[in-house]
């Protein structure tokens, strides 16, 4: 996935002159997480560069370039850094469009590794998803494949609003084939990734190998689980959450943030009023606690594991 999204990039800034690179250690080191390398010795510094170590100032940049006609792309090295361009984020970037009643186009770009299963320490291993994807003027994003990765980074450099790109950085080093000709979906399409007819699982980032590993599991134990990559949190594609809710009747949907006023929250009560009828058992969340992200001995306890989601699956049964 890292190496996708590096081509990616590259292949955004070939194709659009106005589209920039910058944040803490994207030129010279390429990112701490080498997402960038490179870029800076294709593109030159004008097009790729370091900035001081201020979230505010890195997102209050992208703001005033994106108003010249730029296409910044930041880079947050931590999901647990954001907090302090919040304020810029949610009170400026999200409704300076509305602001000017649709006549400024904000295309900025706001890449977060984020989640857990890496063994980090405090602040570098958050879910912030549920804070933006509430916030109206923002799309959201994550992807879960390589191939999604590579195709889904061009096609928000390409968008006319500010975007949260969130990426799981515990799937950076996993391989997958890229179709570098075809991105198969549009860029808030939700996809089944594999059919099932006895229960629906959904989940996005990191969590949808998991759902993969549960699937396998159920199947072998005689339940046929139909597994969901959202893909787009912000807006959520509904049809095909609703319509495989309609065909399974049973629905656990999985995060790694905490499950309180969360996405997984928003999705089970739409998909309950949506497809009501059709349910055989309540939305189950599997989610991690409602407590701060635990020391590095403790994720395993923390996130959503196989077997949890495996309950999950027998308690959606059981009803």
């Amino acid at each position: 996935m890292a190496k996708a999204l590096n081509e990616g990039l590259r292949r955004a800034m070939s194709t659009d002159d106005s589209v920039l690179v910058l944040g803490e250690e994207v030129g010279q080191l390429g990112g701490v997480f080498r997402i960038t390398e490179g870029l800076l010795g294709e593109f030159g510094p004008q097009r790729v560069f370091d900035t001081p170590l201020a979230e505010s100032g890195i997102v209050g940049t992208a703001i005033g370039l994106a108003m010249r006609g730029y296409v910044p792309i930041c880079e947050i090295q931590f999901d647990g850094f954001v907090y302090p361009g919040f304020d810029q984020i949610t009170s400026q970037l999200a409704k300076l469009t509305a602001r000017y009643e649709g006549t400024l186009s904000m295309p900025v770009i706001i890449r977060i590794p984020y989640g857990g299963h890496i063994g980090a320490v405090e602040h570098h291993q958050e879910s912030p998803e549920a804070y933006f994807a509430h916030t109206p003027g923002l799309r959201v994003v994550s992807p879960a494949t390589p191939h999604d990765a590579y195709w889904m980074i061009q096609e928000v450099a390409s968008q006319p609003d500010p975007v949260i790109f969130l990426e799981p950085k515990s799937r950076y080093w996993h391989k997958g084939e890229v179709n570098t000709d075809d991105p198969g979906v549009a860029l808030h399409d939700a996809v089944v990734v594999r059919p099932g007819s006895d229960v629906t699982l959904v989940g996005h980032g990191a969590m949808v190998t998991t759902l993969m590993q549960v699937a396998e599991v159920a199947e072998g134990e005689g339940t046929s689980v139909e597994v969901i990559d959202l893909r787009s949190l912000s807006p959520i594609d509904w049809d095909v959450l609703v319509r495989s809710a309609q065909s399974t009747g049973r629905v656990v949907v999985a995060q790694e943030a905490p499950g309180s006023v969360s996405v997984g929250s928003e999705i089970a009560a739409t998909v309950t009023e949506r497809a009501f009828y059709s349910l055989e058992a309540p939305v189950i969340r599997v989610s991690g606690f409602d407590a701060p992200f635990p020391p590095a001995q403790l994720e395993s306890v923390y996130l959503p594991s196989v077997d949890r989601l495996l309950d999950a699956v027998d308690r959606a049964m059981a009803y």
